[in-house]
């Protein structure tokens, strides 16, 4: 019996997406517009929370959901484990790369329609998976957002292709010098890497593991005084 290969098809089918959305009660003049984006297993709400804690009181900020959904557990799923969320695996990296993207110009269209707000006034902030499908973002609609802040991930790896526009985006990248996913070896190579693309590139490499940073304020505050205008 001869073996008969199978064909694969594909096809496009309605994706339900979802966004926690914080406005502040007292905001800014002109409130920053910023788009959080979670790691891999975590979830929007958790995202919201230490995103606030990073660019401080009186900015709207929308924290997405991923659109894959899984349970984190050891071993099989049971009734007291909990949802994660990620965007997406290698297999199917193409189209989960593109899902950002049309999730992203959706959620800023929606939040600039509303707030009355241009792309100058918008931030995405990113940890872990998200950072590289950030960096490709911008690389791809340069004149969507102001500025990106990129935490515990990557660069891509096609960076450099011709693929990609010069990034319009001022883009701040925090390292950590214990993270096993991305050690100082090849951390420091990302900041000369987003220079191929961007004009404005600045690095931090901050003490312990792959993890937000709670401590990063005083590095961000700065940043976002000096690209935004924010006292």
């Amino acid at each position: 019996m001869s073996k008969i290969l199978p064909e694969q098809q594909t096809f496009q089918s309605r994706l339900e997406c979802r966004y926690l959305l914080r406005i502040p009660e007292n905001p800014g003049v002109k409130p920053l517009l910023v788009i959080a984006l979670h790691g891999y297993s975590s979830n929007p709400e958790v995202m919201l929370w230490l995103t606030a804690g990073l660019v401080g009181d009186g900015h709207i900020i929308a924290s997405i959901e991923a659109p894959n959904q899984h349970y984190v557990a050891d071993g099989l799923p049971n009734a007291q484990s909990v949802a994660g969320y990620n965007w997406g695996i290698r297999p199917h990296w193409e189209s989960s790369v593109r899902l950002h993207h049309e999730m992203l110009l959706q959620v800023l269209k929606a939040l600039r329609d509303r707030f009355d707000a241009g792309p100058e006034r918008c931030l995405l902030v990113g940890f872990s998976q998200p950072v590289g499908l950030n960096y490709r973002f911008v690389g791809t609609h340069a004149d969507e957002v102001g500025g990106v802040i990129g935490i515990c991930g990557g660069v891509p790896r096609d960076w450099e292709e011709d693929k990609y526009q010069p990034v319009q985006a001022a883009l701040l990248h925090i390292s950590r010098d214990e993270d096993p996913i991305y050690p100082v070896a090849l951390a420091s190579t990302f900041a000369e890497r987003l220079r191929h693309r961007a004009r404005d590139v600045e690095f931090h490499l901050m003490p312990g593991p792959h993890r937000f940073p709670s401590k990063a304020r005083p590095i961000v505050g700065p940043w976002l005084a000096r690209v935004f205008g924010e006292k």
